[in-house]
């Protein structure tokens, strides 16, 4: 993110890179200027309120439901982003009354998305995205034969419509060794009429979490949305009145997110936890509040129990996949969650091997019908009905006849074996999104496994009202999001990995130390604690797939989450790194890290460790 910062100087220097043929219509960045604002709430006092220049120095906040999405695998920067980002661009084709002249297409890709591209899947997002599809609704199993068939066919439908010629082979170009000044994860999409005229062009940044801006929102710092546009009143004239309404009405909700003056505003962590205390608020409390600017307390409560059934749809399709599946790519890499879940259970449930099978702890949403065996929430379930584990290894435990594959002892360590389950659960999540599975960034994909798992293991072996856990636990980790992306970066093409990792161990640790009881100072000392030993970490994820080193480090950044969330509620809050000073470290890093180890797959693992 520190790049942006820059953006206003290096775009100054530099000739504007959008072309576009005179006697065409133009495909700008259609951008509402955004307006924010530090000040508090109206009934604040002036003396106590946090007191900036809003022309200057902008919030942190965004919406949560944009840092945490759903999207498909295996990145949120390299898959997820372009994804939209070719959507963007065919969207503008079509509102310029211009998709039906293109015969043909050329996407360039620059930076970290060449050179990982592939193992990223970013050509078939590319794809995905110009065929009309978006992350979180394309159909995951579609996806290969779809690519299949512009490949043999050589043509691809224009949002899912207008068929035209393409060639990927020629038509999708990896520069390698150029990228773009704005941004490491560049792409710049060409359209041309039948006479090889340029009809349109424009570029993209994917900056990390699925984000997507452009030469124009660049200037903007702590993008609330993946893209924004205005609707021109050239535009409303051309299209029938009741689609002009309908998009003018999700324009101006989108708008209003933008230049919304939110409740209770911050910048960093100091800020934040002054607001707290100011308030008697949570921090969970605190983003619940400036939620509201955008949403009702029902959109709120239903979009987070979405993201979080999300994350536990995709342990269990992780846990439940077939052991003999080895992930794509041509690593070779095997499946290790199932094979490793059906271990543990057979721990609980003796030594004859059973069909495996999935303890969910799925939250029904409002007007859903809740399956027969599912698990409901302790509001509403009976007694034995949830946390079956817990029940299962307490039962076992208290009669002293578990034993752990590895240790053998008649009395095992229960905390042990929940930290099993707690790995388990990561690597799941991260093989489903190395597959080009459903999953959620959290706050990217190449680190969705964390999050879940973390939350997962509290609700199966700690919580007692899983609703008000989920809850609380998302909108905590998100406002801790918000202060990385903010004061540096959740792209590891910026910062390496722990713009990745390292952000979602420090929001893991800070939402367990919450629902676990802690105070915010004990909550801003759990995430300290957390990005503080991730510092440095590099991204050199071998064949620039995202299996190795990303799977299993996610399953260690969920154990260390739950370690400083340990060590700070053990404590006061009293600490001597803030977490203010390990992110402006963290960014400094980012800058400091040599190239090769961001995202490129040019140094570390991805050289010292042959591919085949």
């Amino acid at each position: 993110m520190h790049a942006l910062k820059r953006f206003p100087r290096l775009l100054a220097a530099q000739p504007a890179r959008l072309r576009i043929i005179n006697q065409f219509p133009k495909i700008l960045p259609r951008v509402t200027p955004r307006l924010y604002s530090t000040a508090p709430a109206q009934n604040t006092s002036a003396q106590t309120a946090p007191s900036t220049d809003p022309s200057t120095d902008h919030h942190a906040v965004v919406s949560t439901f944009d840092l945490f999405s759903i999207g498909v695998g295996p990145s949120s920067s390299h898959t997820v982003g372009p994804m939209r980002a070719a959507k963007i661009f065919i969207n503008d084709l079509k509102d310029h009354k211009v998709l039906e002249r293109v015969h043909t297409l050329r996407v360039d890709m620059f930076g970290s998305l060449a050179l990982t591209g592939k193992g990223h899947g970013t050509p078939e997002a590319i794809l995905m995205g110009i065929e009309g599809e978006t992350p979180d609704m394309v159909e995951t199993t579609t996806i290969k034969s779809r690519v299949e068939d512009i490949h043999t066919n050589k043509s691809i439908r224009l949002d899912g419509t207008h068929r035209i010629n393409f060639d990927p082979e020629k038509h999708l170009i990896f520069n390698y060794f150029k990228a773009l000044p704005q941004h490491p994860n560049g792409l710049r999409f060409c359209a041309y009429d039948e006479s090889a005229n340029m009809v349109a062009t424009n570029e993209y940044f994917s900056i990390g979490g699925g984000f997507v801006v452009n030469a124009a929102t660049q200037l903007d710092h702590g993008e609330n949305v993946y893209y924004k546009q205005d609707i021109t009143d050239e535009t409303k004239e051309t299209k029938s009145k009741a689609k002009a309404v309908a998009e003018a009405e999700a324009v101006a909700e989108r708008t209003q997110q933008d230049i919304a003056v939110v409740a209770l505003p911050f910048k960093n962590s100091e800020e934040l936890l002054a607001v707290c205390k100011r308030e008697n608020m949570t921090i969970a409390q605190v983003v619940y509040e400036n939620e509201l600017k955008w949403s009702t307390p029902e959109e709120i409560r239903e979009k987070l129990l979405r993201i979080w059934n999300t994350m536990d749809e995709s342990i269990r399709n992780g846990v439940m996949a077939s052991p003999h599946d080895y992930l794509p790519g041509g690593l070779n890499v095997r499946r290790r969650a199932p094979a490793l879940y059906s271990k543990l259970l057979k721990g609980l449930y003796g030594p004859v091997a059973t069909q495996p099978t999935y303890s969910d702890n799925q939250i029904p949403l409002p007007g859903s019908i809740q399956p027969t065996g599912s698990a409901l929430n302790s509001s509403q379930a009976s007694p034995d009905t949830p946390f079956p584990l817990r029940r299962k290894l307490a039962a076992l435990i208290h009669t002293h006849t578990y034993t752990h594959p590895h240790v053998h002892a008649s009395v095992f360590f229960s905390y042990l074996l929940a930290l099993d389950y707690l790995s388990v659960y990561a690597i799941a999540v991260n093989e489903e999104n190395a597959c080009g599975g459903r999953v959620v960034t959290a706050p990217t994909n190449g680190a969705a496994g964390t999050i879940p798992s973390v939350l997962k293991y509290y609700l199966e072996f700690i919580s007692e009202n899983p609703e008000k856990d989920v809850m609380e636990f998302l909108l905590t980790t998100s406002a801790i999001g918000m202060l990385f992306k903010r004061g540096a970066s959740i792209s590891a093409a910026e910062v390496g990995c722990q713009g990745e990792v390292g952000v979602a161990c420090s929001m893991a640790a800070a939402g367990f130390t919450a629902v676990m009881g802690g105070s915010v100072d004990q909550v801003e000392n759990a995430a300290e604690i957390g990005m503080e030993h991730n510092l440095g970490l590099t991204c050199d994820p071998i064949g620039g797939l995202v299996q190795v080193p990303c799977i299993e480090r996610n399953a260690l950044a969920a154990v260390k989450a739950i370690a400083a969330a340990q060590l700070a509620l053990n404590g006061e809050g009293d600490h001597r790194v803030s977490l203010d000073q390990v992110i402006e470290t963290m960014r400094q890093t980012g800058l400091d890290m040599m190239s090769k180890y961001k995202e490129t797959s040019q140094g570390g693992l991805a050289v010292n460790v042959p591919m085949c």
